[in-house]
């Protein structure tokens, strides 16, 4: 696959030139446009003669078409969601098990991609799989040698939340689908920044959290819903997700039919006239500077962060085995106490997730940000 290096995009950020934040998988800062967007749909609602009932599905839709082209889908299999968690609940609430099954999870896998498979095992009598950390951080292999007979749903992310070491979610589908199995993909630490194509990897449902990689803004969420799961039980039975909602005067002749696709997922009142038009802008950006060409600009960062910190004596996954955006760092002495807290102080910001110290660039990153975070890491060697 083709791809195109990307120029620095610190321009488009408001990001002060003294800050050095290599944390977009803790919260991504927004772009101006989308600061821009987001005010403008704030003083709409200032006067909201102005608003029409055409305006309260317009910046969805518009949401739909743009997170569709990032998922290579089509608009019709996206629901709007405010979390990962909301959209993982309709994935357990429309997959069925039975006493024995299995439910494959990653050892320290977010909590909210582990709570709702705990509780719905626990409702069927099935167990939770737990697939413990590879030395060598190949968890490809590592869930493919626990895939058998008795798994029945695979809740695995793209890339680990911790270190970002990759999941090939490529090579399991198919395995998946030979066993009868469904695959669920939280990609909030992933969409936007590594390619992901459902015509490929098939999954049953995925979603992501729009506001790290996919840089919107806060409580927005997109979620794919396979075709055939199109036709489940939604989690509330809002008015904007039946057939007809478009016209208001009508809305007291109740409908059985709901819109169609995977509309009949999205949360109630979708249309916030804030945080859509945001949401839209920032997405729109992505496409624009394509997710391929992101993860490969990314990739080249990373890999000059992880050659220095090697430099330092500090533990790095094999490139094979982990994503291009995405970075966790080790010291083989043990994590030293506080220093998230010290870097920031000296306006460096990244996460300590585990015993790895997430550094997760973007576009906005520069040389002298790297420099920065250098000169300061080497301190707590």
């Amino acid at each position: 696959m083709g791809f195109t290096l990307l120029s620095n995009q610190r321009a488009l950020f408001d990001i002060p030139s003294d800050i050095a934040y290599f944390n977009c998988a803790y919260m991504s800062p927004l772009l101006r446009c989308a600061v821009a967007a987001g005010l403008r749909g704030m003083q709409t609602k200032s006067q909201p003669w102005s608003i029409t009932p055409s305006d309260f599905f317009s910046d969805g839709e518009r949401i739909r078409a743009a997170a569709a082209a990032v998922f290579q889908a089509r608009g019709d299999d996206v629901a709007l969601v405010p979390s990962a968690s909301y959209g993982l609940a309709i994935a357990a609430r429309n997959l069925a098990l039975t006493a024995g099954q299995e439910i494959l999870v990653l050892a320290e896998q977010f909590p909210s991609n582990i709570y709702v498979w705990r509780e719905l095992a626990a409702r069927s009598g099935a167990s939770i799989h737990t697939v413990p950390r590879p030395t060598d951080n190949n968890w490809t292999d590592a869930v493919l040698e626990r895939i058998g007979p008795q798994t029945a749903i695979a809740a695995l992310p793209h890339c680990h939340w911790t270190d970002g070491t990759l999941v090939d979610l490529e090579a399991i589908g198919p395995i998946l689908r030979n066993h009868g199995a469904t695959l669920v993909a939280d990609l909030t630490q992933s969409l936007g920044a590594l390619p992901f194509d459902c015509r490929v990897i098939k999954p049953d449902f995925a979603v992501a959290a729009c506001y790290k990689w996919l840089l919107g803004p806060y409580s927005t969420g997109v979620l794919y819903v396979a075709p055939q799961h199109q036709d489940g039980a939604a989690l509330e039975h809002n008015w904007m997700g039946r057939a007809g909602a478009q016209n208001f005067t009508r809305l007291v002749d109740y409908q059985d039919k709901f819109q169609h696709g995977a509309r009949r997922f999205d949360v109630g009142e979708t249309a916030n006239f804030a945080l859509l038009p945001a949401l839209a802008s920032a997405l729109e950006q992505i496409l624009t500077w394509g997710v391929v060409n992101i993860q490969e600009t990314l990739r080249l960062m990373t890999g000059d962060i992880a050659e220095r910190a090697r430099g330092l004596g500090l533990q790095v996954s094999d490139p094979a085995y982990r994503s291009g955006h995405f970075l966790g760092l080790r010291f083989p002495a043990g994590l030293p106490d506080g220093l998230a807290t010290r870097l920031a102080k000296q306006h460096v910001y990244v996460s300590v997730r585990g015993d790895s110290v997430r550094v997760t660039p973007h576009l906005y990153n520069t040389t002298d940000d790297i420099d920065r975070l250098f000169k300061h890491l080497g301190k707590e060697i």
